[in-house]
């Protein structure tokens, strides 16, 4: 999280300053808000490029731990059958 927290503090601030260039650069009052709306929408695709990026590594990564977890359980259960049926052939032997 850490990594991504990071990521959309330095898109945000290079967002920041540039907007704020442009906006005290000398042109006309016309150009100035085109610029400013082409560089919003420049940045916005960035930023969410980047999330679409970070929620598929989170997706990918949890589907990883998910079916790593259910093998997990599938074994447990396998090795307490056995010694579950284990317990039975003792108990009818004594």
């Amino acid at each position: 999280m850490k990594t991504s927290n990071t990521i959309l503090g330095i898109l945000g601030a290079a967002a920041a300053g540039a907007f704020l260039g442009v906006l005290f650069a000398p042109d006309k009052g016309s150009n100035t808000r085109k610029k400013i709306s082409d560089k919003s929408k420049d940045y916005g695709d960035k930023v969410k490029t980047k999330f679409d990026g970070i929620v598929s590594t989170i997706t990918s990564n949890g589907k990883g731990i998910l079916e790593e977890g259910k093998a997990k359980f599938n074994e447990v259960k396998e090795d307490f059958n056995s010694i579950k049926d284990e317990a039975k052939t003792v108990k009818t032997n004594y």
